[in-house]
This record gives C-alpha cells, structure tokens and sequence, in this order.
C-alpha cells in the first residue's frame, strides 16, 4: 500500500474519536436543555441537526478533529490538494451512515485504500 493513503486502522481510530466527539456534544446539549422548562421541539431539532451536520462541516472546510488528531484528510479523489465541497462532504457522510462499516469492504482491493462512500462521493483519504 502506497505511504500517501492512511491504513484503515487509522481511518477506525480517526471515526471512533468523531464519535466519542458526538455523543460530548449530544451529552453537553441535553444537560443545557434539562435546565430549562418547555423547551420548544425546533430548539432541540437545531441542536440534533447541528450535531448531526459536525462531520460534513468539518469534512468540507478542513478536517474533523478526529481525522487532524490522526493526520489524515478527505480530499478530491482527482486533485488531492483540493478539499471536497460541502454537497460531497453531505453525500459522503449519508452513505457513510446507511453503510456503516459494510462501506469499508473495499478498502482492500482499492489502490487508494478508498471506502463506498469515498467512490460515491468522489472522495478520497490521504496522509498529512
């Protein structure tokens, strides 16, 4: 395997870290909503939704703190300088979801150690 592409042990620990991430986040926003009374739904459907948005927003303007953490980056599979966009990033992230870890069966026979969802969304892992 080529040194530019991260191993998927690394991609494992940089995914694990994001989630450990999420659930804080999720922890942090229900203790804040405990300590009020009547808290509206659209409150809480904004704050779910900001959770949930966390690693394409990330992905697409720089990197999660999961995947600086473990130096590596999703980029552009035909520019590897180039980040992927936001509409990429939310495409990557949903088949990353619905697959789960199904999406990373083809990092074995892929040159570029690429999962399902980076083919979906024309992504690709690199080393920093």
């Amino acid at each position: 395997m080529n040194e530019e592409y991260p191993s998927i042990l690394d991609r494992l620990k940089s995914t694990t870290i994001d989630t450990i991430i999420i659930i804080g986040f999720m922890y942090f926003a229900s203790e804040i909503l405990n300590s009020f009374d009547n808290v509206p739904n659209y409150v809480r459907m904004i704050l779910f939704a900001g959770i949930l948005m966390y690693e394409p927003i990330f992905t697409a303007f720089g990197a999660t703190i999961g995947n600086d953490k473990m130096e590596i980056r999703v980029r552009s599979n035909s520019d590897h300088s180039k980040k992927i966009n936001f509409f990429q990033a939310i495409i990557r992230f949903g088949f990353k979801i619905l697959l789960g870890w199904l999406s990373f069966i083809t990092v074995f026979s892929s040159k570029k150690s690429r999962t399902i969802h980076d083919y979906l969304s024309g992504s690709v892992m690199i080393k920093v």
